[in-house]
């Protein structure tokens, strides 16, 4: 089946996926209560999801233990659909691409833990695998422009955690144990804690995960701790935390056509290795007096990189800082409930290459406002604006290079209540950014800039979730890599369109149903590659999933996903075939205790989700992805 949005198709595609909302509703739930509102926290203070006009997945921390998740990662593919790519490390870590940009998917959003942005300057990808699992309450996925509320790179959206210590909410004392062991030498403990003492709380949680993983030469060790102490009073509440992770891995390298072909379980380096350690310290004070919430955020960011690749070392060390004031008030313009919300972030991010030492510097300096109406029929009206300045600099083999601009985004949306149950919301805006550490190679690119238009619907009832988004985002200026010239250009204009979609349904008690897909396109629209899809960004992804309970006490899951054909290169000379994995669970639940038995790739697929070239019409620099793979875990809490 061939996919090809065009814009044109928008406002007959909405009719039909509104009308088909509010035929279910009056066919079948009309009468129903409708579920509790889901609160998130990435629009920069709590928030209903329900209220904003974006298209907005939540991943809870129960959700997260029922699927057996041990990676930010592996919960955002299995449960959201979200297409991943595997990284060039070992340690479970995969780049997620929420709408289709390829190899520069974590340049187009934003990446967020406990309301402090911790993304990259460079195009090494932001590492979230190493975050302990055990620590995360919350993962939101804003689909779409997020730059009004996070500033540059934001087209795609943005990824929000939000962990145990930083929810803000009194919680028992309580602590749990999980051990691991399994097939490919997977061997893994973790363990989390909370003590409470009057208004002072604290959290404890470490990690070690060992694997020897599916090739040669990609055994992975992975370590995190996270502390966080919080002191939380009626008005005022302050969370200081630290968290360290480490990954030591072997680089197994790409294989040949003819190698993946042969064993895929090969390395074609059997000496190359590498290794990242990171820390991250984070003060956040946040007081509610009255219609005013303020908030201070505070981080600081460590990252040190050693590896041989290719027999050559590559070093460098990045260190990082964000720091940020925010503030919301609720009043009236007349008798109508006006929310307004504003703030000023400033970062910098310095990345030194050894052994010349000499730095990579980027600052980024914000300020932004975002107003929201609420009229007296339950619709909402908003608008944001926000004024960035970005100044760069690095060192490349070409000499010093800069690029130092000026430059806004704007947003303004709509919400509007069909029924009780129903909502229709649009979202039109402009966002941006600007070339990064390693693309300054190349001098004389120019910002990328993209208008991004967004109209949705959804539905909520008392035991089901629908919901439905077109999008359409044009770019001038697109910053990516061009294999012809081997070089970092501005495409001339390029192209995101598609459909997304997310159900969840309760059928019984005993039973839990859910899928989440979408059907997209990632374009050239003119230039030598006119018409050709963007390199590593795959047409359809999608997720189905369902929770058995059988018997009291013994639970079945299962998780079918789905990625899509994608290209490896612009020229679109070879494909890289889609693929549908399986992968169960079934778990025995006690009061205290859970045992459970996994399996990953049931069906011991053989296939990619990487690839980096084309040869006589055979996709070649391929890095397999793992086959069949079980797991034996138990969970004890106290």
């Amino acid at each position: 089946m061939k996919f090809n949005l065009q814009a044109r198709h928008a406002p007959s595609a909405l009719r039909v996926l509104c009308l088909a909302a509010i035929s279910a509703v009056s066919g079948t739930a009309v009468a129903r209560a409708a579920l509790d509102p889901v609160l998130i926290t990435g629009t920069r203070f709590a928030d209903e999801a329900d209220a904003q006009p974006i298209g907005i997945s939540v991943i809870t921390a129960e959700q997260i233990r029922r699927g057996g998740y041990t990676t930010i990662n592996e919960a955002v593919m299995r449960q959201l659909g979200v297409a991943g790519r595997l990284d060039l490390n070992g340690g479970g870590e995969y780049a997620l691409d929420l709408r289709g940009f390829g190899s520069t998917s974590d340049n187009n959003m934003a990446i967020v833990v406990d309301g402090i942005r911790i993304s990259e300057g460079d195009l090494g990808g932001t590492r979230l695998a190493g975050i302990p699992i055990e620590t995360v309450e919350r993962i939101e996925v804003l689909r779409g422009s997020s730059a009004v509320l996070y500033g540059e790179g934001a087209t795609a959206g943005a990824i929000v955690i939000t962990t145990k210590a930083g929810r803000g909410v009194a919680r028992a004392d309580q602590a749990q144990v999980y051990a691991a062991g399994g097939t490919q030498g997977r061997r893994e403990l973790r363990g989390a804690a909370t003590v409470n003492a009057g208004d002072f709380s604290f959290d404890l949680a470490a990690q070690r995960r060992l694997a020897d993983n599916h090739r040669d030469n990609f055994a992975s060790a992975v370590s995190g701790v996270s502390l966080a102490a919080q002191w939380q009073l009626d008005q005022l509440r302050v969370v200081a935390r630290h968290a360290a992770d480490s990954l030591a891995t072997g680089l197994p390298g790409a294989l040949s056509t003819a190698q993946y072909a042969a064993d895929p379980s090969q390395a074609s380096s059997l000496t190359d290795h590498g290794r990242i350690d990171a820390r991250r310290s984070t003060l956040t004070a946040e007081y509610k007096g009255g219609d005013w919430e303020l908030a201070f955020d505070l981080g600081t960011r460590h990252k040190e990189l050693r590896s041989i690749n290719g027999g050559f070392p590559f070093d460098y060390d990045v260190d990082a800082s964000t720091a940020g004031v925010r503030a919301r008030h609720v009043g009236r313009i007349a008798s109508l409930r006006n929310q307004l919300r504003f703030g000023i972030d400033h970062a910098r991010w310095e990345r030194d290459v050894l052994p010349t030492g000499l730095p990579d510097v980027q600052r980024n300096r914000g300020i932004y406002v975002k107003d929201e109406l609420t009229l007296a029929n339950g619709s909402s009206l908003s608008a944001g604006l926000r004024r960035e300045q970005v100044d760069k600099d690095a060192n490349t083999f070409a000499g010093p290079a800069s690029v130092s601009d000026g430059i806004n985004a704007w947003e303004i949306g709509a919400v509007h209540p069909v029924t009780a149950q129903t909502q229709v919301y649009a979202r039109w805006g402009t966002s941006f950014r600007l070339p990064n550490a390693d693309e300054l190679s190349n001098a004389g690119l120019r910002p990328q800039t993209s208008r991004d238009l967004e109209l949705g619907t959804r539905w909520r009832g008392s035991d089901s979730r629908f919901e439905a988004r077109i999008y359409r985002s044009r770019l001038s200026d697109e910053i990516g890599f061009d294999g012809a010239t081997f070089q970092n250009v501005n495409f001339e204009r390029t192209r995101r369109a598609g459909l997304e979609f997310e159900a969840s349904h309760v059928l019984n008690a005993s039973v839990d149903l859910r899928a989440a897909g979408a059907l997209r396109r990632s374009r050239f629209d003119a230039g030598a590659n006119a018409g050709r899809d963007i390199p590593l960004a795959a047409r359809r992804n999608a997720s189905v999933g369902a929770s058995w309970q059988f018997l009291p006490q013994h639970h079945l899951g299962a998780d079918l996903v789905y990625t899509g054909t994608q290209f490896p290169t612009a020229a679109n000379s070879c494909r890289m075939e889609a693929a549908t994995t399986l992968d169960l669970r079934y778990a025995w639940r006690l009061p205290k205790l859970e045992l459970s038995l996994a399996m990953a790739n049931a069906a011991d697929r053989q296939y990619t989700t990487q690839a980096f070239g084309c040869a006589a019409g055979q996709v070649t620099a391929i890095y397999p992805e793992p086959g069949r793979a079980v797991l034996a875990s138990a969970r004890m809490s106290f």
